[in-house]
């Protein structure tokens, strides 16, 4: 009886097993299988409201990030190669985002005028207004997604997150 008050209480807590009462096959092979697929699960739900956001603006989040960048970096701009890196996901079709960015007036790109080889990509004022305009609706559903978490939370779930990032990111990345 006990254990199947166990399988009941874990089962509320999220924590069921898949397999049928008598069977200890676990939901999860790992723990580290558990917290991945708890991420994936929790990016594809806050995602879904950030996309719905973008999409009255005609945007991607890929393309806002590469706004947001290009707008710190006025009125220069980056080579289109260090805006790649810099963004928060991988791009490797950054050059059709800046197509499309380009053709609503929201950057414009040039040659360097010291290697003529590189591409530098820069916002107009329509991208820096676009940016300005989006920053109130942004936060609001920052807040939508994870206004229910305290300031200590907010604090440690970001920790953790860079802290499980940390190995793969950039030249420390073990599994290039």
């Amino acid at each position: 009886m006990a254990k199947l008050l166990n399988r009941r209480a874990n089962a509320v807590a999220g924590r069921e097993l898949a397999a049928p009462p008598g069977n200890d096959t676990r939901r999860f092979d790992s723990a580290e299988q558990e917290a991945y697929l708890n991420l994936w699960r929790t990016y594809d739900r806050l995602r879904a409201l950030e996309d719905a956001l973008f999409a009255e603006f005609d945007l991607t989040a890929q393309q806002y990030n590469i706004l947001r960048l290009l707008r710190a970096e006025r009125p220069r701009g980056l080579p289109t190669l260090q805006l790649a890196e810099r963004l928060v996901s991988r791009a490797p079709d950054i050059t059709r985002m800046l197509d499309k960015l380009e053709a609503q007036g929201r950057i414009q790109r040039r040659r360097g005028e010291e290697d003529r080889r590189t591409v530098f990509a820069a916002i107009t004022p329509a991208g820096v207004a676009l940016v300005k305009q989006i920053a109130k609706p942004l936060a609001e559903c920052h807040r939508r997604q994870l206004g229910h978490l305290s300031s200590a939370d907010l604090k440690q779930l970001t920790q953790l997150l860079k802290k499980a990032r940390g190995p793969h990111e950039g030249e420390r990345s073990q599994w290039r």
